[in-house]
């Protein structure tokens, strides 16, 4: 069954702006959260947003990071431990994505 958000993570409207994606239960460092692009040649800038990428929002102190795994799909993993309620949020940015490194 297609689920567009982890169990993890609920949207809700932000205090950062509009709405955003938040923490349902507490979420150790260094956890794979989900996939935020997904490459596809039709789409704008050959990437498809889901929907955890629709919401996410732009921090200068996230608490994730930005993957590119091998199939050029890009993940968001946790920097640090993420309390219930907390909203989950990383850097805007095409140039500073972290490559794969066995999370």
């Amino acid at each position: 069954m297609y689920k567009p958000l982890p169990d993890s993570v609920t949207i809700k409207e932000s205090l950062i702006q509009g709405l955003g994606i938040f923490a349902t239960e507490r979420i150790p460092d260094n956890t794979l959260i989900g996939r935020i692009h997904v490459p596809n040649e039709k789409e704008e800038n050959s990437y498809f947003r889901t929907p955890l990428g629709g919401f996410g929002n732009h921090s200068d102190d996230p608490n994730c990071t930005k993957l590119v795994m091998e199939d050029e799909s890009w993940w968001i993993v946790t920097i640090r431990n993420i309390e219930k309620g907390e909203e989950i949020t990383w850097r805007y940015t095409l140039y500073l994505v972290e490559k794969n490194n066995g999370v």
